[in-house]
Formats: structure tokens, sequence, C-alpha cells
């Protein structure tokens, strides 16, 4: 399936889009509804655990270490989705932490206010499983679910762009800024969403990560088909 060496639907700009607009959705999503929380990028939750710590806020210390945790936790989920359906032909391992994540978010739907805690913990889970499991585009590094790697690399590439002339670096550059700019895309959609849908609105995530899972399904059957035409005629 689209396991198989080069260019895979899993690492399109189309996929990379798409992803990165949850994420940013999700992370306004939890700061807005879920009591001032990031879910994606843990650095804004240790500052603010540092923050607390130095105030002697213990409980709220321990608000953002739950997330920072299960961050670490979703991580080491993903690498174990990896190792252990890497070689399936039926379907790609991608697709196994992406319906992961899609059943995750659904859950957070339904947790009331006072299970916040609960809620972001299970966000940040999910987004460090989509941010482990998504991690290029076209062969390049990109994050979907964080901007500060993606704004270092495309300004680079800009740069070397402008100096060189290298029409490919000037490409590989707008790729990394549609990234980001889908991701602000993202994230002005989660607030407006939000504030109509309230704690729900997370499950618009659910289904653009199910367009995603869809993609990369449909990849997959077309990479299949071709093999097997290929066979029949060497057959013949």
């Amino acid at each position: 399936m689209n396991g198989q060496k080069g260019k895979q639907m899993s690492e399109s700009l189309r996929i990379g889009l798409i992803l990165a607009a949850a994420g940013g959705f999700l992370d306004a999503y939890t700061y807005i509804s879920r009591g001032g929380v990031f879910a994606n990028a843990q650095t804004g939750n240790i500052v603010l655990l540092g923050v607390n710590a130095a105030d002697k806020q213990w409980g709220r210390v321990v608000q953002y270490l739950i997330p920072i945790a299960a961050f670490a936790v979703g991580v080491f989920a993903a690498e174990q989705i990896k190792w252990h359906f890497k070689e399936r032909k039926e379907i790609h391992w991608r697709q196994l932490t992406v319906l992961l994540e899609i059943v995750i978010l659904a859950a957070v739907a339904f947790m009331p206010k006072e299970l916040n805690w609960l809620a972001n913990t299970a966000v940040s889970f999910a987004c460090a499983v989509q941010v482990e499991s998504f991690r290029k585009v076209r062969g390049s590094a990109f994050a979907t679910t964080m901007c500060t790697g993606n704004l270092r690399s495309g300004t680079e590439l800009l740069g070397n762009y402008l100096r060189t002339g290298d029409r490919e670096l000037g490409k590989k550059s707008i790729k990394y800024y549609g990234i980001i700019l889908s991701f602000i895309v993202g994230a002005g959609g989660g607030y407006l969403i939000t504030e109509i849908m309230g704690i729900q609105a997370v499950l618009v995530c659910c289904a653009l990560l199910a367009i995603c899972f869809a993609m990369m399904f449909c990849d997959g059957e077309k990479k299949l088909e071709k093999g097997l035409q290929n066979r029949m005629c060497n057959v013949k």
C-alpha cells in the first residue's frame, strides 16, 4: 500500500495542510474551552508550569504537568504502533494513528468542563500521536501541530533562495509558509466554531482527520490495483 518506497500519500502536501489546520484548531479549542491549556506545542505549558511553580501555585503546576506527560506518552504510543504495524500491507500504520486520534477526540467532545483535565490529557496525547506520525511532507521535515520549526525552516530556505536563485528552495519555502498559514486558518476556525459549538467543536477536527484517513486509503487502493495490473501483464 502507501507504505511502499517512493512518494507516499501520507507525506503529501494536501494531507499536511489538513493536519496543520486540525492542529491549529485543537490549540484554539483547548485554550478557549478547556481552561487555557495548549494541546500541541508543550513549550507554552512548560513555561506556565515553571511560572506557577515559582509562584507556588501547585494546583496550577499539576494542571500543566498532566498534558506534558500525556504528550510524552503519545509519542511513545505512536512509535509502538509504527513498530508493530509498519509491515502490514492492508492498511498503513499512519492510518491507524489517525483512527486512534479520531476516537480519542470524539470522546473528548462529550467530556464535561468538570473533566477539563482529562480532556486536555486526551487532546495532548492525540496531538503527540499526530506530530510523531506525520513528520515529513514530500521528504522535508515538517510539524503539523506547531509552527516554530516550520517558520525557521521556511525562512532559512527563503533566504537561501534569494541568495542563490534556486527555484527548488523557493518552492520548499512556500510549502513551509503554506503549512503555517493552514495552521493559522485552523486556529481562527477553531476559535469561531468553539464559540458556537462549545466543547463539541472538536468533532470538526474528527471530520478533518477522517478526510485524511480516507485520502490515504484511496491512495493505497490505487497502488494495490496498479501492482496487480503489473503482475497480470508480467504473467501474460
